[in-house]
Parts: C-alpha cells; sequence; structure tokens
C-alpha cells in the first residue's frame, strides 16, 4: 500500500530524512468532502539522526538531513482542552466518569487559567498570527479553550459582530470573547473524544452550542442532536486510531497551511499512535505519548503523494526573460573534447 502522508516533530522537521520511506502508515491524501460520520522530548541536535527511514538503518549520524517540498507540508498545532470538571472528579476516582453529573463537562477556573496562560504563550511566540483555521471538538471543554486562546481581543467602538462565546457562558464567569482578528473556527465531529459510555464525552445539540458560541462554524455537523454517542457501546482504541486517521486524511482537503486543532487527550493519543515507529526513540516518545491539560504541540504532516498537495505559492520558474541556460556541469558531459572538467567549479 502507497505511503502519503508522515507526521513528525515541527522542531525537528528541518533535519528529518523523507526520502525512501519505508514501513510507514498508509494514508489516501485526497476526499471529496468531510466524512459524514466518526464512526466509520527535546530538541535535538542536527548530527544525530532524528528520523531515519531506512530499513538497514542503524540510527547513527549519516542520514539526518534531508529535504522536501514545502507547499506538501500542512503545519498543525495540536491542543488539549484544558482542566475540565470531569478531570477532576475523575482522578479521584474512575467511576465518576460514567456520572451524567459530569455530562459535556466545562473547564474549571484552574483550567481557565491554563488557557489564559497557553494565550499568552501563542501571543509571545508569534503563533497567534500565523494560524488560518482554528479547529475544535465540539464539546464545551473543546470550544472554551479553543476560543479562549485563539480568540480575538475585544470589541472596537462602530463593530458589531457575533463573538465567538457570549459572556458566562455555561456559567463559566467569563466575559464574552470577540471573534474580531482572529482565525475562523470550525467545529468538526471527527476529532472528538472516545464515543460512548462516558456522559462527559456526549455533546450536547448544535442549537444550544449556537447561542454560546456564536461565531464558531458549526455548519460540517449534520445532526443538531449527538446520534454518535451511545451509553453502552464505547469506541475502541482501534476504532479512536481509525477515526484520528480519518481527520487527518480530510485535512489535506482544507487549503489552510497552519492549523490550531483543539482536541482530546485519548482521541490525540490514539491518533498520533500510528507515527513514529521508524524514527528514533526520543522522537517516537514525543510524538505518541499523552497530552497534558491545554498543552500544544506542533506538527508537520507531509504529503508524499502527487495529489494532496496545491502547487506551490513560493516556487519561481527562473530564466524570465529567457537567456543563455546550460549549466557548466552539463555543458561539460556534452562537450568533454573542450577538456572540460566536472570536478571544475564553474558556476
Amino acid at each position: 500500500m502507497a505511503v502519503n502522508i508522515i507526521i513528525f516533530p515541527h522542531c525537528l522537521f528541518r533535519f528529518s530524512l523523507f526520502s525512501n520511506v519505508s514501513n510507514q502508515f498508509a494514508i489516501p491524501t485526497r476526499l471529496s468532502s468531510l466524512p459524514s460520520s466518526p464512526r466509520a522530548s527535546s530538541r535535538s541536535s542536527s548530527s544525530s539522526v532524528l528520523c531515519s527511514f531506512s530499513p538497514s538503518s542503524d540510527m547513527d549520524g549519516s542520514a539526518g538531513l534531508g529535504l522536501y517540498p514545502s507547499h506538501r507540508t500542512k503545519t498543525v498545532h495540536l491542543v488539549r482542552h484544558a482542566q475540565g470538571f470531569h478531570n477532576v472528579a475523575g482522578e479521584k476516582d474512575v467511576n465518576e466518569y460514567l456520572s451524567f453529573d459530569y455530562f459535556d463537562a466545562q473547564l474549571t477556573s484552574l483550567g481557565w487559567k491554563q488557557v489564559d496562560n497557553l494565550r499568552k504563550h501563542v501571543q509571545s511566540c508569534g503563533l497567534s498570527k500565523r494560524i488560518e483555521l482554528v479547529i475544535t471538538s465540539p464539546l464545551f471543554r473543546t470550544m472554551e479553550t479553543a476560543v479562549g486562546t485563539f480568540g480575538g481581543e475585544g470589541y472596537s467602538d462602530g463593530i458589531n459582530v457575533p463573538p465567538l462565546m457570549i459572556a458566562n457562558a455555561g456559567d463559566c464567569n467569563r466575559p464574552a470573547i470577540s471573534s474580531l482578528n482572529c482565525p475562523p473556527f470550525l467545529a468538526v465531529e471527527l476529532c472528538r473524544e472516545h464515543l460512548g459510555v462516558h456522559p462527559c464525552d456526549k455533546r450536547r445539540s448544535i442549537n444550544e452550542y449556537r447561542s454560546f458560541f456564536p461565531a464558531i462554524d458549526f455548519s460540517l455537523i449534520e445532526n443538531d442532536e449527538d446520534i454518535l454517542w451511545q451509553p453502552d457501546i464505547r469506541e475502541t482504541n482501534a476504532e479512536v486510531a481509525e477515526r484520528g486517521m480519518e481527520f487527518l486524511k480530510w485535512l489535506w482537503t482544507r487549503k489552510e497551511k497552519e492549523i490550531a486543532i483543539v482536541s482530546h487527550s485519548g482521541f490525540l493519543f490514539h491518533a498520533l499512535s500510528a507515527f513514529g515507529s521508524d524514527c528514533h526513540p526520543s522522537i517516537k516518545d514525543e510524538i505518541c505519548k499523552h497530552f497534558a491539560n491545554c498543552e500544544l504541540r506542533s506538527f508537520v504532516l507531509v504529503d508524499r503523494s502527487m495529489i494532496g498537495s496545491e502547487s506551490s505559492a513560493t516556487n519561481f520558474p527562473g530564466g524570465v526573460p529567457k537567456g543563455v541556460d546550460l549549466p557548466s556541469d552539463v555543458a561539460a558531459d556534452m562537450h568533454p573534447e573542450k577538456g572540460v572538467s566536472n570536478d571544475q567549479d564553474m558556476a
């Protein structure tokens, strides 16, 4: 099966080797539309091999540098929601995850502090200015985290637009969050947490969410009520991983190149579990470990097919206007009788 997409930590992308990939997971890279249902470390030096894709590699320092066309990549910034009331209860007693007291759990006051800290971080490092789209799981805690982290600063006189979140939404005791001067927000069911059994993972109706989050786009969610969550059947880890692959495939249908995704611990962990098996163990660990509350990790998705990416917006053909264009090394090959050596630096 052909290999089409690989994922790699964003901070190490420029040192990875993307040619001759073997034993990777195959992901088709073009879908006609969004699938209708989800049911279907530390920074290393450039001298170290960070990810080797050769089956014979001994992971020494000989193959750690490589190139890949930038227009066949997307940068994704993955965020787990901040602390929710269900996290606090479940830490004390795991059976609390079965309680409807935590239906569609919202953020705690500590969770909002985590959001405020993450917001400061994405602004200070410049990330907030680069993100073109924010995708969020349609549950209260993920949407609170998404709009609190990536939302607008506030309203300006004379400008009247719907807020990303109304004031005191769900009794959160927070002011309204503006939709001005921020990327669009899109709710997507494919990146929800494990479906079924746990009431904290059951969503409200879309109509109710729209009243709390007016500027979030819910148009890709087909059903007002949650028909995916079942009280007696919970998704297996393998099913969540498969859904994660479907989500990554769908990302390739988006035109945006830099996307933030706010999701859940289980979904993120199992979605990433397919990647990194042929990387250095430290990179595998960086990819495939559980996210802390409100943790952000950045990755580069690489499309290795010929159909999953737009053409480059920055490449330039050269030779405009046209002129003499015979490189010296090619000339030496074509006219060896002239005594021109390929070893000479004639460029």
